[in-house]
């Protein structure tokens, strides 16, 4: 059974998601200077609470793959959403650790999903409050469209084209018990027009 209440369909099954992981992770290595060995280089940061888990899973492979350790930060934006005074019942805080200097650094932001672009702005005001980054990617597993900020993903494990009164649902193993991708149907709170949407 899914870790989704009534799926319109499934996008990834948890194989899928292990594939496209795997090609991500490739894109990844391909941002990696040789030459750049002097500098502050590649750093992944996992965007919670999913994107976290993601960004993990990579960290992984691109070790597996390239004896390449990459640092690896987790980054909550909650406090830097432009709904955050909008809300009668406040998010729940999560942790950021960032066990690194982020100035001069290259970035690799990783998320689920992205939607209107409103969580990935908060994430680059996040990030520039800590420092000066030498440059930011974004990495997500699924672009749904529908953006009103001009926020646009470096990579992309899928785009799936979706109709406002739908959602986009990832599943991780460490958070959800199963790993995959789902179109479901959208909470009321979630739709394009409404300032709480991601």
């Amino acid at each position: 059974m899914p870790p989704v209440p009534a799926p319109k369909a499934q996008l990834l099954t948890a194989h899928d998601l292990g594939r496209t992981l795997d090609r991500m992770a490739q894109q990844i290595l391909e941002l990696i200077d040789p030459e750049a060995d002097a500098a502050p280089g590649l750093a992944l940061v996992g965007m919670q609470t999913r994107g976290v888990h993601l960004a993990r899973r990579l960290q992984r492979r691109i070790e597996e793959q390239e004896g390449i350790d990459l640092p690896f930060g987790v980054l909550d934006v909650t406090m830097y959403r432009d709904d955050v005074r909008l809300r009668f019942e406040q998010r729940r805080i999560r942790e950021t650790r960032i066990p690194f200097d982020v100035t001069n650094r290259h970035l690799v932001l990783v998320d689920d999903v992205v939607f209107t672009g409103r969580t990935g702005r908060a994430a680059l005001d996040a990030l520039m409050d800590l420092g000066r980054p030498a440059s930011i990617r974004f990495l997500v597993v699924i672009d749904r469209g529908h953006r009103e900020l001009p926020i646009a993903p470096d990579i992309v494990g899928r785009t799936v084209p979706t109709l406002p009164d739908e959602s986009v649902r990832v599943a991780v193993e460490e958070v959800d018990d199963a790993d995959g991708a789902w179109l479901v149907e959208a909470d009321p709170d979630s739709r394009p027009s409404d300032p709480t949407a991601r």
